[in-house]
Formats: structure tokens, sequence, C-alpha cells
């Protein structure tokens, strides 16, 4: 997620923004409601982003004969790059 993303989905839980001291940073006050409302607008875009993923290994078909047991190795692929979100910030 890149941080037009973030304050977007911060705006549609109802977070409100308030600047810090000499504006060098900014506050963002949430009630409990919101914060819900924005940790399931985070999980959504999470979701999304693993399911494009999927989709373009869709039609691959690499398998793997050498490990045990053999795993697809589309399926192993996918994983690695879900895994890989986790250190990003998209």
């Amino acid at each position: 997620m890149n941080d037009e993303q973030i304050i977007e989905m911060t705006r549609q839980a109802g977070g409100e923004f308030y600047e810090g001291f000499a504006g060098s940073t900014n506050f963002v006050k949430f009630t409990k409601d919101d914060f819900e409302k924005f940790a399931k607008l985070v999980a959504q875009h999470e979701r999304e982003a693993c399911i494009e993923i999927a989709e373009k290994q869709r039609y691959a078909m690499h398998i793997s004969l050498t490990s045990h047991p053999p795993q697809n190795g589309t399926a192993v692929e996918i994983a690695n790059q879900i895994r890989a979100r986790g250190g990003k910030h998209d």
C-alpha cells in the first residue's frame, strides 16, 4: 500500500486528521468503530492483492518432482510472493 491508499482508507473509515507540532506530523483520531472499519479496509486491500498474485499464476503449471512430496511449484510461488508482501510498503 502506498501513502495515498492509506490516507484514503483512513478517510473512508471516518478517521479525522490533525496536524502535529509545527505541521511536522499528522495525527489521526479514530473511534473504536472507525478503527474496526479501517482494519477491514486494510484486510480487504491485502486480500485483493493476494488474489491478483494468484490469478497471475493461474495457468502456470510448474511441478517440482524433486521435493518430497512433489509440490505444485505454482502454489509454492504464490505462497512465497504473499510472504514477501510482509516486508514491502506497496
